[in-house]
């Protein structure tokens, strides 16, 4: 069974930056993409950021240019780098790990919370 363990979450000040690691238990080669998601309270769980197993990553319109998804295959961690944070941002964030059948694997999830 994979295991992946989110940290790196935490109170910020509004413009901030704080940067989300998801430590796997395998290699990350072996996963067709993996995915930063975020739930806000009482609100559903929401893409943020994408990266494929060839590179290529997607990110949400609310992030776009402030957030940055990569990975280190030599620590088999996927980052969230996030920069400019706002009060919007305040959430639980979840790491997500798919492979090519279909299975996923999901981290516990990391506070984030920026507020003044």
């Amino acid at each position: 069974q994979v295991q992946l363990v989110e940290s790196g979450g935490g109170l910020v000040q509004p413009g901030g930056s704080l940067r989300l690691s998801c430590a796997a238990s395998e290699s990350i080669a072996r996963f067709y993409h993996m995915r930063w998601y975020r739930q806000p309270p009482g609100k559903q769980r929401d893409l943020v950021a994408h990266i494929a197993s060839g590179g290529s990553t997607f990110y949400a319109d609310s992030v776009k240019g402030r957030f940055t998804i990569f990975r280190d295959g030599a620590e088999n961690t996927l980052y969230l780098q996030m920069n400019s944070l706002k009060p919007e941002d305040t959430a639980v964030y979840y790491c997500k790990a798919g492979t090519s059948s279909g299975i996923d694997y999901w981290g516990q999830g990391t506070q984030v919370t920026v507020s003044s």
